[in-house]
């Protein structure tokens, strides 16, 4: 029992108006938690958007929930490679490196939106979050940052659109002057090859499926978000509910254990001072 009701009767792997009202509280009260400081982060869960809906929450799902009880507006998210660890790097090409992090100018946009919201000043602002964001990862060693084209081929001087050299490299170079380790716009098919085998430790990705289908191809069970802009450290796993698979013993726990330490290492770089500024990351 709990202040919501009995919620022994909601049923696993099915959509339920409860479970997203539980869900939402249980939410609310970590989050309160760690804004008192009884906590040091919050590792969550992923959120089956439906059953939020049903239960009357309209926020879409877990970043806009913690931003607007966190009192920010300005936020992002990180997808964030885990280290190649035993028997999983012994199948891959990858040399074993602290991670990748990806952040995104756009996110959850159709993709003809992208073109509109793209601009020097969204491509800059998303290479100083990629910078503070690492830090703690890095252990306050600047992290070295890609940015990535948008058109095929880095657009090749214009031939195949002009996006490299109206907006990305003008907010590569104005970051350049600020003083960030950053590169590009690098062309995206080898681009996360390179960054993957150690040259790069974030990049920061034009659009969602730039990013997002790269580096879960490379380690879908070791990626982990991470919300950046909150006063407060929060992981998650990079993946959904699964609700086809719930309770059958089969989950796989990886991306929840890489979010747990994640959260850690965050936590041990922010009591260091690597990468926080006025708080939030």
């Amino acid at each position: 029992m709990c202040r919501l009701g009995d919620l022994s009767s909601v049923t696993a792997g099915q959509v339920d108006a409860r479970a997203g009202r539980a869900a939402y509280e249980f939410l609310i009260y970590a989050t309160d938690l760690a804004l008192a400081g009884w906590i040091d982060a919050i590792v969550t869960l992923p959120l089956n958007k439906e059953s939020l809906r049903r239960s009357g929450i309209e926020h879409p799902g877990h970043t806009e929930i913690l931003a607007e009880r966190c009192g920010v507006a300005d936020h992002a998210m990180m997808l964030y490679l885990a280290a190649d660890a035993g028997e999983e790097r012994a199948r891959t090409s990858f040399t074993a490196r602290p991670g990748l992090g990806v952040v995104h100018v756009t996110l959850h946009v159709a993709l003809r939106q992208v073109f509109t919201l793209l601009s020097p000043e969204a491509v800059v602002a998303k290479i100083r979050v990629a910078d503070r964001a690492m830090r703690p990862l890095t252990e306050g060693r600047a992290p070295r940052i890609a940015v990535s084209s948008l058109n095929p081929h880095a657009g090749e001087n214009g031939l195949f659109g002009d996006e490299e050299i109206r907006i990305i490299s003008p907010a590569v170079a104005i970051a350049k002057e600020e003083g960030f380790d950053v590169h590009g716009p690098l062309p995206n098919d080898t681009l996360f090859l390179q960054a993957l085998t150690g040259s790069y430790d974030a990049v920061v990705a034009m659009y969602h499926d730039q990013g997002h289908i790269a580096l879960k191809t490379a380690g879908f069970h070791r990626a982990v978000n991470v919300t950046l802009g909150l006063p407060i450290v929060r992981t998650s796993v990079a993946h959904g509910t699964a609700f086809d698979i719930a309770w059958q013993g089969i989950a796989d726990p990886s991306s929840l254990i890489e979010a747990t330490r994640v959260a850690a290492r965050i936590v041990a770089g922010r009591q260091q001072g690597f990468g926080w500024t006025g708080g939030r990351l």
